[in-house]
């Protein structure tokens, strides 16, 4: 396992994802049930020899990030207002069976619907912004567009973000979110697979975490809801905290 990676065991993956889903009435338990999950998940790390990696779970060369393009291409997009709403779930947008792109983040992997997908750009040159907050990583030009880029491991587990941490990523591509201008920096594209709905843990109805659409059982992966993530960020908003 790669020296970035923050999760050793499988097991200790899914109780993360899993504490993320809850939503206990004191935020302190979420901290401190987060804080418990990722210190086990560390000393695992120190205490394990370094194994292969997954089979699935393979660098994406140029060839196949354009074959991925393509098919973001051909997806038939959702249609969705202007302005990202906060009170309809991906679920409820998207079809029975759909596809998925996944991705890694210092060692977790996560998953977007490619149909909320605005495209994958290569990591360029990202020039730092004053008076933003820590996970905006800054801007990135693209095509003469400026592209928002967030430090997504800052922004998904600012309790794990650390310095140490912050040196082993290895950022090489920009998930680009819908028709947005916002993208989140990711270390390795790994693979588009068709889902189902039954095979997502969907999140609660209400309460925190409104980007976490909920968890790919089989594949212990996060799924984001695109449009709710927008409109976190559009409002300075990080992973934990509570929308307007």
């Amino acid at each position: 396992m790669s020296k970035s990676t923050p999760f050793a065991r499988e097991d200790v993956m899914q109780a993360y994802l899993d504490s993320l889903l809850q939503s206990p009435e004191d935020p302190a338990d979420v901290t401190a049930n987060t804080a418990r999950l990722l210190e086990q998940a560390t000393a695992d790390i120190v205490a394990r020899e370094p194994v292969a990696a997954p089979v699935e779970e393979v660098d994406v060369a140029a060839p196949v990030v354009e074959e991925i393009e393509e098919s973001i291409a051909s997806a038939e997009a959702i249609v969705v207002p202007q302005e990202p709403v906060t009170h309809r779930p991906i679920q409820n947008l998207l079809e029975n069976r759909f596809q998925a792109l996944f991705f890694e983040v210092a060692g977790l992997t996560l998953a977007v619907p490619l149909v909320t997908l605005g495209g994958i750009h290569r990591m360029e040159k990202v020039g730092g912004l004053i008076g933003k907050p820590k996970w905006f990583k800054g801007v990135m030009l693209h095509r003469e567009q400026k592209i928002n880029v967030v430090d997504t491991a800052m922004w998904v587990m600012p309790e794990k973000y650390d310095q140490n941490l912050a040196e082993t990523l290895n950022y090489q591509y920009l998930i680009m979110l819908g028709d947005s201008l916002w993208g989140l920096a990711s270390d390795k594209l790994v693979n588009t697979v068709t889902l189902t709905k039954d095979e997502v843990k969907w999140r609660e109805a209400g309460g925190k975490r409104p980007w976490l659409a909920g968890m790919v059982k089989e594949r212990m992966c996060a799924l984001i809801d695109v449009y709710q993530l927008i409109a976190m960020l559009n409002n300075g908003l990080g992973s934990n905290d509570q929308t307007p």
